[in-house]
């Protein structure tokens, strides 16, 4: 006998009372794990939210993305070209190591050495030409023009201790290789509870790759306490099984619940809160124009990049019906974009509207562009990554094939992915990216500026895609101090990107989490899961 899934959750309501959760433990249910503990290895949503009880960053942000002081008490822009940073006295590492300035700068400095990064942060330290320490707790940063995004970029990156990752007594920034840096911990090191020192509330207890990640309250913290002594994440991929395990009390709080099973959460007596959050999904098309561009998953062509026409990009982002995804996959718990951030948040227009539907003009683009009879593709995805990740690659891929783009997907763990995908292995490929900032110009740096190591723009942008006037209207904005003036320069950026097709935008997710009565918890923006910020029920 074959037995539905929702008839096995809704069995499990009837037969399970929901355990209470030890006293001052958490027990949460992640959608997708983390690739490492290591703060530095990988800027991608999972890992940022995991750091962040471990390792701070001189500035913080709120659930709308809003900056507040962090390890840094205060900044100033001094000149146009100079930032000074007063960081917050009394701040201790976990194994009590005094917190100062040069632990940011051996942070900086170790931020490019580390080795297969699939998302460095370097995007977030491109624009330091020095940094000195006047003090222990002054940071004086400068850049080669006027920077106004420093602030902000200092708050994407955790601190680790320069004194427990082995730096020299001689550690000094230089910009494109520091000195006194010693030999810098391997990814792999930070999987140690006795390496991972970081200043965060929580301490890394226990981690087994797949099943758990234990923290304990760092009781020598300097700022307010986490209600929580342990917390305990527990990667659960699958849906149905996150959900069987909130409702059997196993878990306290799950990420991502499915829209299908809102109405079961709710009758076993459990809370859902919802929030639209800056992450974009969207389809990569590889642009490469170099004379060893392979065809990975692209038949039919004559071994031509058919993407290199704006016409078949345009043809492409036509198939696609956005609000039939949004309705019929994400359960409308999805908005439709039209471009890399939702409005009202920096950067974005109200008129940059999602395409239309239009499966005949896309047919109509193909035969201009020399393709009448389409041709083959194969789709890359994640399946355990974004809500219904590998549902909308399927979604996507049928539309294609209406058109004439016999499409398939090639689906797989994030971590498989994102390894397949930064060694250029899928010629198209859906993905996601939220705005550690929170507005426009991080989401055009990472995703559609030419790929460039040394102010580190493209660090995302594996479609290699490339215009110059989206390169210089960036690189002007992220220069420009007056904010009226940045928002124009910005919006004019993602105008051409997006007309141009660079990248074909899907939606933005709305994100749900579902949790015991007893605790409550504020949707983010930025989609994070942050234990230390779960609450007791009122």
């Amino acid at each position: 006998m074959v037995v539905s899934r929702t008839a096995l959750l809704a069995g499990t309501v009837l037969a399970c009372v929901a355990v209470p959760a030890v006293a001052q433990e958490l027990k949460i249910g992640v959608a997708s794990e983390a690739t490492s503990i290591d703060p530095h290895f990988h800027n991608v949503g999972q890992n940022n939210a995991l750091r962040r009880h471990i390792f701070e960053s001189l500035v913080f942000v709120d659930a709308a993305q809003k900056p507040y002081p962090g390890l840094a008490a205060s900044w100033k822009a001094v000149d146009d070209t100079t930032w000074e940073f007063k960081l917050r006295p009394g701040v201790k590492f976990s194994n009590g190591q005094d917190f100062t300035a040069r632990d940011v700068v051996y942070s900086v400095c170790r931020i490019p050495t580390v080795e297969n990064s699939p998302s460095n942060f370097t995007i977030a330290t491109k624009g330091i030409e020095s940094m000195e320490t006047p003090d222990p707790l002054t940071l004086v940063v400068k850049t080669k023009g006027p920077y106004p995004l420093m602030p902000l970029d200092m708050g994407v990156f955790g601190i680790i201790s320069a004194q427990a990752s082995g730096a020299g007594a001689d550690l000094k920034f230089k910009k494109g290789g520091c000195e006194g840096l010693g030999t810098p911990p391997k990814s792999a090191d930070f999987n140690d509870p006795a390496k991972a020192v970081g200043t965060g509330p929580y301490k890394l207890a226990e981690y087994t790759r797949g099943t758990r990640l234990a923290l304990e309250r760092n009781d020598g913290y300097w700022g307010a306490k986490p209600h929580w002594k342990t917390v305990v994440f527990r990667p659960i991929t699958s849906a149905g099984p996150r959900v069987a395990a909130l409702v059997s009390g196993d878990v306290d709080m799950i990420e991502n619940p499915p829209i299908q099973d809102f109405d079961l959460i709710k009758k076993a007596g459990l809370t859902i809160v919802q929030g639209l959050s800056n992450r974009i999904i969207y389809v990569h098309l590889d642009q490469f124009t170099g004379p060893d561009w392979k065809t990975p998953g692209v038949k039919g062509t004559d071994g031509k990049n058919p993407f290199l026409d704006k016409r078949v990009r345009q043809a492409m982002s036509k198939a696609i019906n956005r609000d039939a995804i949004v309705d019929r996959i994400m359960g409308g718990v999805a908005k439709p974009a039209g471009e890399l951030l939702p409005v009202p948040l920096f950067g974005t227009s109200e008129d940059r509207k999602p395409e239309k539907y239009d499966p005949e003009g896309a047919k109509k683009l193909l035969a201009e562009a020399g393709y009448p009879n389409g041709f083959e593709l194969t789709l890359g995805s994640p399946n355990d990554r974004y809500i219904n990740d590998e549902k909308v690659a399927q979604a996507v891929a049928q539309m294609f094939t209406r058109v004439g783009i016999k499409t398939g997907v090639d689906s797989m763990t994030a971590s498989t992915f994102f390894s397949r995908r930064n060694k250029y292995e899928f010629s198209a490929y859906l993905a996601g990216w939220g705005a550690d900032t929170g507005e426009m110009s991080n989401s055009i740096v990472a995703l559609i500026a030419t790929q460039d190591a040394a102010p580190g723009f493209g660090n995302t942008n594996r479609g290699r895609y490339s215009n110059k006037t989206v390169d210089e209207l960036t690189r002007k904005a992220l220069t420009t101090i007056d904010d009226k003036e940045r928002e124009k320069l910005l919006q004019e950026a993602s105008k051409v990107g997006m007309e141009d097709y660079g990248i074909i935008p899907l939606h933005f997710e709305v994100t749900p989490w579902a949790f015991r009565k007893t605790i409550t918890y504020t949707p983010r923006v930025d989609q994070y899961t942050l234990a230390y910020e779960v609450k007791p029920g009122q």
